[in-house]
């Protein structure tokens, strides 16, 4: 049975990465009366990749299009803790896709009849024909690309799908596995669609577990996460501390400037295949499963203009060639503090998102030029609205891309680790885009703070290869 420890003899845990799943964990080991733990950040504050930023002119800036929502009360909970209800801003989603010379509602495969003629006819066509042949079953570990094609139809892959997942992704979706899509993907009902068709009124019902959700009334997703961050105990969590080496075996972690921390169990929310790679005498054949490890790069160019908030839409979808990112956030519309002032009747800020693979070489100025025409193109802000900000965030690990491949390569590299007592968790440390939101990762922060100290089950992981019965006595 697993063994329940007095604190005062509990073993020291180290936590590399003070992202919303390492001040999570952090949070509960003192929660749970375990006080002998140090949480390293590399970076100069807390956040991680929900971090914000303010740039020079004043307006806020998240680190890509973060909204407040949860599948758990823990998260939940954790929230009511940090804020008071009136620091919360409620909001419904209102999101649209870009098609031709349109605006469709999301999600784009529900509102069909939205479209143009011919390309509503030959979408719900396909779509049916898609519809009729699923009653056969999809095929078992079918790629993303065959997948789409199978629920949806090829008219919709051609013309929405394809596109823009290919833009995502940065990597077609034959490259990708379809296990991940579970809640992401909306599904279609063909009674619905041909009813919206006839005339009769689309479903009044809102798909998705981001139908609605909050976010602080100041300081962007960031905040959250300087709050909690806020109220660790001073001196053990400490920033600017950058992990060049893991040693298994002496149990050590180094420091870049040369500062050894040890440990008797790591967890490690940094990206998987950056553990893998400086940790001490992992076998060949583990490094070369972490390296095919795939993830995108994305560019967040912020831009803030003088002209008023009027556009009431939460954010966007752009799956044409022509326009250089995938998503733009009305981020003055999430919060009036994200712009100077809290001025809403002055300025107006859009977020948008340009993913790349890593290494990409990256015309800065040019990238922000382009964005910005595309803003203007496209009519978020008036055509000739004086831009008052451009901020660039290069964010270097954005999103962790489920592979064809990915199941087998951390079928290798985790329970190697585990066995090693080095637990990868949060979004890169399992490498599982389909629980890497942030209530996903507080959940394994806590999780692995419980299975430590008191040996519980961690609730989104399949059961570890390695069974850790608690913290050694």
């Amino acid at each position: 049975m697993p063994r329940t420890l007095h604190p005062l003899r509990s073993d020291k845990i180290v936590i590399l990465g003070a992202g919303p799943c390492g001040l999570a964990c952090a949070d509960e080991l003192t929660r749970l009366g375990h006080r002998n733990w140090t949480l390293l950040e590399a970076a100069p504050a807390a956040g991680g990749l929900a971090a914000s930023v303010v740039d020079p002119v004043g307006f806020t800036w998240d680190l890509g299009g973060h909204v407040v929502f949860s599948h758990f009360g823990e998260f939940d909970r954790l929230l009511a803790t940090l804020f008071a209800p009136s620091e919360l801003l409620h909001h419904d989603r209102s999101s649209y896709v870009r098609f031709r010379d349109r605006w469709v509602p999301y999600p784009f495969q529900q509102h069909l009849h939205h479209l143009p003629a011919e390309d509503a006819e030959a979408c719900l066509h396909d779509l049916l024909v898609a519809c009729q042949r699923r009653e056969q079953g999809l095929p078992v570990d079918a790629d993303f690309s065959t997948w789409l094609h199978g629920m949806y139809g090829s008219g919709l892959v051609e013309r929405f799908f394809g596109p823009y997942n290919s833009k995502v992704w940065a990597m077609s979706p034959e490259q990708m596995a379809s296990s991940w899509v579970a809640e992401r993907l909306a599904p279609v009902s063909p009674d619905e669609i041909m009813a919206a068709f006839s005339g009769a009124a689309p479903p009044a019902r809102r798909w998705g577990p981001n139908s609605t959700f909050v976010f602080p009334a100041r300081g962007g997703t960031g905040e959250i996460w300087r709050r909690l961050a806020a109220r660790l105990d001073d001196g053990r969590l400490r920033t600017g501390a950058r992990v060049v080496m893991v040693d298994p075996v002496a149990r050590t972690v180094t420091l870049a400037d040369g500062e050894r921390v040890g440990f008797d169990h790591l967890v490690a929310t940094g990206p998987l295949n950056r553990i893998a790679a400086m940790t001490a005498g992992v076998p060949g054949s583990v490094q070369a499963a972490a390296a095919r490890l795939r993830h995108t790069t994305v560019a967040m160019v912020g831009l803030g203009y003088r002209a008023p908030t009027i556009d009431e839409r939460s954010w966007l979808y752009f799956p044409q060639a022509d326009v250089p990112f995938y998503r733009a956030t009305n981020f003055s519309k999430y919060a009036p503090a994200n712009v100077p002032g809290a001025d809403t009747n002055t300025f107006s800020a859009w977020m948008t998102e340009t993913s790349m693979l890593p290494r990409t070489r990256l015309d800065f100025r040019r990238l922000i030029s382009t964005c910005d025409q595309s803003v203007r193109r496209q009519g978020l802000v008036p055509e000739h609205a004086p831009l008052a900000s451009a901020h660039l965030e290069l964010i270097e690990y954005a999103y962790p891309v489920p592979t064809v491949d990915r199941d087998a390569a951390l079928a290798e590299v985790v329970p190697w680790l585990e066995a090693r007592r080095i637990y990868p968790r949060g979004r890169f440390g399992t490498w599982r885009y389909e629980i890497g939101n942030m209530d996903h990762a507080v959940k394994m922060g806590l999780d692995i703070a419980r299975r430590l100290v008191n040996g519980t089950v961690e609730g989104l992981l399949p059961p570890a290869s390695v069974a850790v019965n608690g913290c050694r006595a």
